[in-house]
Formats: C-alpha cells, structure tokens, sequence
C-alpha cells in the first residue's frame, strides 16, 4: 500500500511517500517540503500548494492520503492558515479520487511510538529507526509528514487499525 501523508502549513508544507506492506516492510520512496515564498500572496500559495500535491498525487497514484486533524492551542490566525492550506491538500485528494484519512496528533504519536504524548523529538527518531532513513528527518514538517503516513499504514493493517478503519473514519 501506498500512502501520501501530508503536514499542511502555509510556508512549508511536509510531505510523505511512504511504502508498506503485509509482510511489514516499511519504505520511504520519497519526501520533503512544499516551499511558498512570503512574497507570494495568500491565495498564490495555496494555490502552489495545491499544483504540487496534485503533482504528488499523478505521481505516485497512492492508496490514500493521511492527513493530521487540525489542532492548536493559541494562535487562531495561524490555525486559519493551516486550515485554508489543508482545504487545498484535501480538495487535491478529492479531485483524484483518493480517499483522506484523518488522524488526531495523539493517534500519529502513539501509532509511531507506542506513547500519544511523545515529543517531536521521539517521534522524528522513531520515524528514521522505522523507515531506516540515515538521518532524523528535518524540518519537523518532514517528520510529521512521514509519521502521519506511518500512522495510516499501522492503523491500515493491523488489527485494531481494521477496527478503526470500519468505524468510518474515512472522510
């Protein structure tokens, strides 16, 4: 299976191709960032975004794309930025006819390494221990990227994952 994990934002957006298989094998087939220019206006960044997920998308043609729910804690003109660069990643899987699959940071992080309130830092190491990258993914959007991505293909092929898949939480 193939999965496109996305960690949307504004001026960097991470992006994931990662590889998974019944018998466990775990492969990155490629990943980094999506980079808009503070020089760009709003509406020429998402647009930036969009043209470059639906590259990825013809690409790679993955089974799903896994995106983190939106979650933030002070900041709202930055969560409605997130939110607007989301809208656009989400409209892109639309368009191709992939299915989005969302997942809370706390079912990224326990997915990945076994805690739901493991730091950046652990789950960056686990993400390069998992997928035998040579280095500790960077920036944070890379390694959050990949971790969403991790966590769809765990939840996709376990047993608690077949579980949680029929609950319906495709969106």
């Amino acid at each position: 299976m193939l999965v496109l994990g996305v960690d949307p934002g504004t001026a960097l957006t991470g992006y994931a191709v990662v590889e998974g298989g019944r018998s466990g094998k775990l492969r990155a087939l490629d990943y980094g960032v999506i980079r808009t220019l503070p020089s760009q206006s709003g509406p020429e960044r998402l647009a930036a975004i969009h043209r470059a997920v639906e590259e990825l998308l013809r690409q790679y043609a993955p089974a799903a794309l896994a995106v983190e729910e939106l979650f933030f804690r002070r900041n709202v003109t930055t969560a409605l930025a997130v939110g607007q660069a989301r809208g656009v990643v989400l409209l892109a899987a639309a368009q191709a006819g992939v299915p989005v699959w969302e997942y809370t940071p706390s079912q990224v992080k326990q997915a990945v390494s076994g805690w739901g309130n493991a730091s950046k830092q652990q789950i960056c190491y686990m993400v390069k221990a998992l997928l035998g990258l040579r280095a500790v993914p960077s920036p944070d959007d890379v390694g959050d990227a990949l971790a969403v991505a991790l966590c769809h293909l765990f939840f996709a092929q376990g047993a608690a994952g077949e579980a949680f898949l029929r609950a319906g939480r495709s969106r």
